[in-house]
């Protein structure tokens, strides 16, 4: 038995995100009928993580296991003339077998996308958010995200979680041609934590709320103290870390 990474992309906007479930489609269950039929064996992928129903990913890596073996890229070339037009299958990598895309990430990177001017080309892929925030005082906030571990103020309740810490390396607001971008990094993160930051920030930009709030905010480990969620179509997943040991199959 084999070990292999699948490397993928994908525009969330027609799925009910990342997971399988009863009674919608999802970018695992595609990724699952594609290998399935290919390889003419059954395949069920784990992936490195969850994205919820909306969200995108510019690159998430999923593995499965096969008995037989196969022409790589034969198959990467077979695979994409059988996903939808939305998911693409990027690489396919041998590793050993004690490789796991979820449990050995080590960390992953999350961009956020507004647009303030109303643009049909980026219809359900940026926030499209016609006021004026300022990115000096959002980045001047991003800095209390490094000094905490618990965040449970952005997570969803009734997670299955058994901690709410993560270890925040990055965190960033800049302007790319017409729009706005948060970019941040963790070694995790929790369901709906990246959305909440998000809308947090932003009442911090448009200065309903100081600054200064924000550590009360995260201190209060509380859902409810903290802003509205972003909107999902704006949120992609575009990177995830691995040890170069990891590709070693």
């Amino acid at each position: 038995m084999s070990r292999f990474f699948i490397e993928i992309k994908y525009d969330g906007t027609n799925y009910h995100g990342w997971q399988i479930q009863d009674n919608a489609i999802s970018v695992q269950e595609e990724i699952n009928k594609a290998f399935s039929t290919i390889l003419q064996e059954k395949i069920e992928v784990v992936g490195a993580g969850r994205t919820d129903t909306g969200v995108h990913a510019q690159q998430l890596f999923a593995h499965f296991e096969i008995e037989k073996d196969f022409e790589i890229e034969k198959t990467i070339f077979k695979i994409n003339k059988f996903l939808p037009d939305d998911i693409s299958c990027t690489t396919i990598t041998k590793v050993n077998n004690e490789a796991h895309a979820r449990f050995s990430a080590t960390a992953r990177t999350y961009e956020y996308w507004i647009t303030p001017n109303k643009n049909p080309f980026l219809q359900n892929k940026a926030y499209y958010l016609p006021y004026s925030i300022n990115l000096d005082l959002m980045n001047e906030a991003t800095k209390e995200l490094l000094v905490h571990t618990d965040f449970s103020c952005f997570s969803r309740s009734k997670t299955d979680t058994f901690t709410n810490d993560c270890d925040i390396t990055f965190a960033n607001w800049e302007q790319k041609n017409d729009c706005y971008v948060f970019t941040i990094s963790a070694n995790r993160f929790l369901r709906n934590m990246v959305r909440a930051i998000v809308g947090t920030l932003l009442e911090i930009g448009q200065q309903k709320i100081e600054v200064a709030e924000l550590a009360n905010i995260i201190a209060s480990k509380s859902r409810a103290q903290a802003g509205t969620s972003a909107p999902a179509h704006g949120l992609y997943l575009t990177k995830v870390n691995y040890p170069k040991e990891v590709f070693n199959g």
